[in-house]
């Protein structure tokens, strides 16, 4: 069925200066008045409310998505405190990890192993201080006793 617009539909402020003088109409009729319609080969006029209502929505400033990708700008894997051991048996951390605990490329870590985890612990050195102490921080990896396949 072929359809065509008839008024370009407001947007953002007028959209809203819109509806507030349009106060006593029905949904309907604010949607038809701001151009959310269309009209078929028929003659019959089509209110279209779901673009009506998501511009309202866009025109308020509502974010229904979120901001999932505000730290980075782009999309990509969550982090999920899961790691395993890669077939050439090294262990990586990524970078979501990394960067979380504001770690750059040279940061040094000390290895502990334990029964059941590895714990690294960041050597951090202190420039300022004389006595050339060295501070820990604490970072625990838990390694679980998975079953073998064979």
């Amino acid at each position: 069925m072929s359809q065509t617009k008839q008024d370009e539909p407001l947007t953002g402020g007028k959209l809203l200066e819109a509806v507030k003088k349009l106060g006593s109409l029905s949904k309907e009729e604010k949607a038809r008045a701001c151009g959310y319609y269309t009209v078929t080969k028929n003659g019959i006029e089509r209110v279209n409310m779901m673009k009506f209502l998501n511009a309202l929505i866009d025109a308020e400033g509502i974010k229904l998505d979120g901001d999932k990708y505000v730290d980075t700008g782009r999309g990509g894997r969550s982090a999920s405190y899961r790691i395993s051991i890669q077939s050439n048996g090294n262990l990586l951390i990524g970078s979501a990890y990394t960067k979380k605990m504001n770690l750059e490329p040279g940061d040094e870590f000390e290895i502990t192993l334990g029964r059941k985890h590895i714990h690294l612990k960041q050597i951090i050195e202190e420039a300022e201080d004389e006595t050339a102490g060295e501070e820990l921080a604490e970072v625990k990896v838990e390694a679980e006793a998975v079953p073998s396949a064979s």
